[in-house]
């Protein structure tokens, strides 16, 4: 047991931050255990700093993501964070952070060691940021890549801060997503480094040439200095520069990874799985064939996009922005229904009581289409409700709304191209799915496959799995 090789895996999610311990299993070269982990919820959700971005704008307090990852590394043993040889980071995919360099954060006495606190740094502007309309898209120049871009993504944030709030943008001489800037962070880096997975994330990334659509962005005015620079995925960004909760200085830390990369990697055990990641958003992926590559220019209104992997790869994906965000809508309209009515509720307890409805009403003909936040190849649709009866119970609804959310997703990538790329079985990943046991019965309704459910700490498992294969594989040569 003194010789067993333990690695931390962090994934920094829209609502949560999870933290997971690895161990690897004597004898089996493939093998793992997961050791301990923990989960905090974020409650980071800001005002955008711009208020020419508002109501569109989706921002997240930076502080506040810190606390709750050190919140999550506090709860863990700390005899097994001693033993920490690695640590691999996951995070939300295509959001922006900016930071001045050398000052991005301070170690600062925590307790027990030092913690990670954020000084000159903006707000994390996610994902789910809308403040880029279609017509502003439409402007932007045409990108070498066979990704399209989307509001949301890295880049499109940054043309649109450049132009309608230059000023915003002076202080920072450094950008990433919310995950680079950990990793830079944990290891005092000049530079922050990005994965291709993020960096095509984020717009403006061919993934052939592993370089960013340089020229193109300069002659727009575009800051390419704050572009990060690109290592691989798997590969080592440096290493700590402080203890940390018990962790040693001088612990190798992997470059950040896509949240989905990190949850495909830590569920797909054979090449003919696919992976069904539920959580804030949901995703559909299964890896491609080995040589495949996208075609060279994007299709906006291609449903199904091709983010890369591990060596090379690329995974086939679907990716749905309506997924357990639908369901927290849901609940916060029936909290607030129910204030307009004169009485209150918590909304933990309405989640319960909508679920318990859902399980009771096993069917339901009522049809609901979930896109209240559009799609990225179809940016402009709308939600709609269909097939209303006057049985129409809360167990309808919250039955149709689970089924609704897994058949828009299948609507996008069908059942019967995943057999035509060979899939024969489906993992089931993410938050919302693991505490949700509707979602689980309306997948296994949908998929004709075998389905099996992994955990909700995947993302975190996966980025901590890689480190510990790239560590054993150290250790063997």
């Amino acid at each position: 047991m003194a010789a067993r090789r333990i690695t931390l895996g962090i994934d920094l999610g829209t609502t949560s931050v999870k933290a997971a311990l690895l161990g690897a299993v004597p004898d089996d070269p493939s093998g793992f255990e997961v050791l301990a982990s923990c989960a905090r919820a974020a409650r980071a959700e800001a005002a955008a700093e711009s208020v020419v971005a508002e109501p569109q704008g989706r921002e997240q307090d930076v502080s506040r993501i810190l606390q709750a990852l050190n919140e999550c590394l506090a709860a863990l043993p700390r005899q097994l964070l001693r033993r920490v040889v690695g640590i691999g980071v996951s995070g939300q995919m295509h959001g922006v952070v900016f930071w001045k360099t050398g000052q991005g954060c301070e170690w600062t006495e925590g307790g027990i060691s030092p913690v990670l606190v954020p000084r000159a740094v903006s707000h994390l502007v996610t994902w789910q940021d809308g403040r880029c309309s279609s017509e502003f898209l439409a402007s932007l120049p045409q990108p070498k890549s066979h990704l399209s871009v989307a509001t949301g993504f890295g880049c499109a944030t940054i043309f649109w801060l450049l132009k309608n709030c230059p000023e915003f943008l002076k202080p920072y001489d450094a950008a990433g997503t919310i995950h680079d800037y950990v990793v830079a962070m944990l290891c005092g880096l000049p530079r922050p480094l990005m994965s291709d997975q993020n960096a095509a994330s984020w717009g403006y990334f061919n993934t052939q040439s592993q370089s960013w659509n340089v020229e193109i962005l300069r002659s727009s005015g575009f800051p390419v200095h704050l572009l990060p620079d690109i290592a691989e995925p798997g590969s080592v960004a440096g290493r700590t520069s402080h203890v940390w909760f018990e962790i040693p200085k001088g612990t190798q830390v992997g470059v950040a990874l896509g949240d989905l990369q990190a949850s495909v990697y830590s569920c797909m055990t054979l090449g003919t799985d696919a992976v069904l990641n539920i959580s804030t958003s949901v995703q559909l992926a299964a890896s491609m064939p080995s040589g495949f590559q996208p075609a060279e220019t994007p299709d906006p209104a291609a449903p199904v996009a091709y983010f890369p992997y591990f060596d090379g790869t690329y995974l086939g994906v679907a990716a749905s922005l309506n997924g357990g965000n639908v369901l927290a809508m849901f609940v916060h309209m029936l909290v607030q229904w129910t204030a307009d009515l004169g009485l209150e509720v918590e909304e933990s307890m309405v989640y319960s009581r909508i679920i318990q409805a859902a399980v009771q009403q096993t069917d339901t003909h009522l049809t609901i289409t979930p896109t209240v936040l559009g799609e990225r190849h179809l940016p402009d649709q709308l939600a709609s409700v269909t097939r209303i009866s006057p049985d129409l119970s809360l167990g309808h609804v919250a039955r149709a709304l689970c089924r609704g959310i897994v058949q828009n997703l299948l609507s996008m990538l069908p059942v019967r191209q995943l057999q035509e790329w060979g899939v024969q079985r489906v993992v089931g990943s993410g938050s919302a799915l693991s505490r949700n046991e509707v979602l689980k019965q309306e997948v296994q309704r949908a998929f004709p496959l075998p389905v099996s459910f992994g955990h909700d700490v995947d993302a975190a498992v996966g980025a901590a799995l890689v480190m510990l294969r790239r560590n054993l594989s150290q250790k063997e040569s």
